[in-house]
């Protein structure tokens, strides 16, 4: 991870960066995002209701389900619809997305939330809140691989480690595909993936080893479009402290014999002290990179598991 220098590239709604696109004039400046995360992304701002000429302040939209499905409306103008320019505009810039690694979206919103958002009736009573912002349904639909996530979940430790070590992930396979990958560079890639793909999902990690095991074979490329959702769809699956003291007992197998008695026994406890969530993760992650560098093994040295991503974000906000 110290070899990655430059921010990674990341959407982001405009207000949570504290620029005032509300429709109110306001914005929603997190700070998390903007002392934590910002020292390791490059925030790409879009505001899409500003972008399809709404103007600040507005008046105020909501989703509204009708015959033709969920609709952008105006609040105090129903006649207002935006829906369709929100999600032209979202597939334009779908088209412009072609490093970024992530996207951060702004929760509940009609046209940036990714799940969750109060939907009404066309009588003006509430719904349920299961709507999707139509400009964020477009970036999804167009990058189904990109991580995503809005900002109030990031205050998770569990959903925030996660879309973090997905950032990270999604960033390593564009730098792959910048480099151009061969059936050699694949299988490298994935040995060096594969106690972090453990961690999430078993399965998809037998899928994604035998996806490498043909990369010699014809359909390279196809292969490699599945690798990558296979991939990214396993990571969005959350890791549970069972499966991370399992992959941590894994790791330590490789190490059990060059330890004294005392030192299996300590690393033992902390990783059992994890499992029953007495300690974060970082801190057996810690301990066995210590013992992996005072005895080194490679292939365990190669595994992005230790390091995820900078150990700066695994400390909490």
């Amino acid at each position: 991870m110290s070899a990655i220098r430059r921010r990674i590239p990341v959407g982001i709604s405009s207000c949570l960066l504290g620029e005032q696109v509300r429709f109110d004039g306001g914005h929603q400046y997190d700070r998390y995002i903007n002392t934590r995360l910002a020292d390791f992304l490059e925030f790409r701002p879009y505001c899409p209701e500003v972008a399809i000429g709404l103007g600040v302040p507005r008046a105020p939209i909501r989703l509204v389900r009708t015959a033709d499905g969920l609709r952008v409306r105006g609040v105090t103008e129903p006649e207002l619809d935006v829906t369709d320019p929100l999600t032209s505009y979202g597939r334009a810039v779908a088209g412009e997305l072609t490093d970024v690694c992530g996207y951060i979206f702004k929760a509940r919103s009609p046209s940036c939330g990714m799940e969750r958002v109060k939907t009404f009736h066309n009588n003006g009573l509430p719904g349920r809140s299961d709507g999707v912002g139509a400009y964020a349904q477009a970036i999804m639909l167009a990058h189904p691989d990109l991580p995503v996530e809005e900002e109030d979940r990031l205050n998770d430790p569990g959903l925030r480690d996660n879309f973090i070590e997905r950032v990270f992930t999604y960033f390593r396979w564009r730098q792959l595909r910048v480099r151009g990958i061969t059936p050699a560079r694949l299988i490298d890639f994935h040995g060096r993936q594969k106690l972090s793909v453990m961690a999430h999902n078993q399965a998809a990690y037998r899928r994604l080893g035998q996806l490498a095991a043909m990369a010699g074979r014809k359909g390279f490329a196809t292969l490699c479009r599945h690798y990558e959702t296979e991939l990214m769809q396993s990571m969005q699956r959350q890791s549970t402290r069972k499966s991370h003291a399992n992959v941590l007992q894994y790791l330590q197998g490789y190490i059990s014999k060059q330890l004294t008695a005392r030192d299996r026994t300590e690393l033992t406890a902390l990783i059992e002290d994890y499992r029953l969530g007495l300690v974060p993760l970082v801190a057996p992650l810690t301990l066995l990179r210590h013992h992996f560098l005072h005895h080194p093994n490679d292939w365990a040295l190669s595994q992005t598991y230790l390091e995820p991503y900078p150990r700066e974000l695994m400390r909490s906000p």
